[in-house]
């Protein structure tokens, strides 16, 4: 496997065609994959704000005195109103908000990043980034780059480690996981709960190549790699009847 980052690629700005962009910078062949990192499909969306943008409501207000007075440091109460416009459930309330965004994906601060913003307070998460995926996609396709495949990524901490990872929101082209089970290990065993998270895994791998900082590459293209023949699924986000840890936290909620 072979990654390359997406040389030279401007500042992105609404209405820009990321496709086109990627497509005049790179050589692409069929079952590479590009993985895209959100910050520059949200600003091709237009997916910008600012703080003034959001009217505080009481419940806004609560959330920042609350998360406040934990952090010993007053909170802006338009971003807590930002965080609830984007979310649709709020897991954790302090010492930060953890929340569910639209789409389905469990972060910190329903993923809004106040960094890379010129001119604006605050960069939000693309709407359906699977959505953008597919029109990637589709218009490396109309550019004659055929059997592609695209995934959005971010970057957001795990709990119980230090650090941030990449991790996939969109994708299209691929299945989002490979699934193991009923497969043997290496000792014949057959394995039961085993279902790779592929998306994920190369959102990482394309992560050590793109960076964190200021002199950070935004898109990566993946050579050489195959799913293989296992089944695949696009599954990736729990639903919350499965979903064991989610259920604790409304739980804890509850109880406070």
């Amino acid at each position: 496997m072979e990654l390359h980052a997406v040389a030279d690629l401007p500042e992105i700005r609404p209405g820009d065609d990321i496709a086109d962009l990627v497509a005049d910078r790179t050589a692409l062949e069929p079952g590479d994959v590009l993985t895209v990192a959100s910050t520059i499909v949200s600003k091709a969306e237009g997916r910008t704000a600012d703080l003034e943008d959001y009217p505080v409501s009481g419940r806004a207000k609560e959330l920042a005195e609350r998360i406040g007075a934990v952090a010993g440091e007053e909170k802006d109460p338009r971003f807590a109103q930002a965080v609830l416009e984007e979310s649709t459930e709020l897991l954790i309330e302090r010492p930060f908000m953890l929340t569910e965004t639209r789409f389905g994906h469990i972060c910190v601060n329903a993923g809004i990043d106040r960094s890379n913003v010129p001119d604006h307070d605050l960069l939000l998460l693309p709407r359906r980034p699977t959505r953008s995926a597919e029109r990637i996609r589709a218009g490396l396709a109309a550019r004659g780059h055929e059997d592609v495949a695209v995934i959005v990524t971010d970057t957001c901490g795990r709990p119980f480690r230090h650090g941030q990872r990449g991790v996939a929101l969109g994708w299209a082209g691929m299945s989002a996981s490979r699934d193991w089970r009923g497969e043997p290990d290496r000792d014949g065993r057959e394995l039961g709960v085993t279902v790779q998270s592929v998306v994920d895994e190369l959102a990482s791998a394309a992560n050590l190549v793109t960076g964190e900082g200021a002199d950070g590459t935004p898109a990566v293209v993946v050579s050489d790699w195959s799913f293989g023949d296992l089944e695949g699924s696009d599954e990736l986000f729990r639903d919350v009847e499965d979903d064991l840890v989610r259920q604790a936290l409304r739980e804890w909620e509850f109880e406070q």
